[in-house]
């Protein structure tokens, strides 16, 4: 079983952090989720919202993946420099979360 690293629990912490603190800042609860218009959140304002965590979210899983792959990356090309194109393969793998989620915030902006 892995390790839960203490950056880890940080990182999760935020999100659900943040997470909570938008949805009381927009007032939704169990009770007004149905009205959701009445409270002055219109669907745009939904579409903003999950843009932004889409590329937020994804940014941090990038980001924590990338810590760990780019120095084995660099400790395998240190030994052994035809590993280079394999490194770079898998570095590049990770940084697809983010672009993967640059483009579901694309479309829940600028699809309909």
């Amino acid at each position: 079983m892995k390790k839960i690293t203490k950056m880890t629990m940080i990182a999760a912490s935020l999100a659900i952090s943040a997470f909570i603190i938008t949805v009381s800042a927009l007032g939704l609860d169990a009770t007004t989720y149905a009205n959701v218009t009445q409270i002055g959140m219109t669907p745009e304002a939904g579409k903003f919202i999950g843009a932004g965590l889409a590329v937020g979210l994804a940014g941090i899983g990038a980001g924590m993946g990338m810590g760990p792959a780019s120095s084995a990356a660099i400790g395998a090309i240190a030994e052994d420099r035809a590993m280079f194109g394999n490194s770079i393969l898998f570095v590049v793998l990770i940084e697809a979360i983010a672009i993967y989620g640059l483009l579901i915030s694309f479309l829940l902006l600028f699809v309909s």
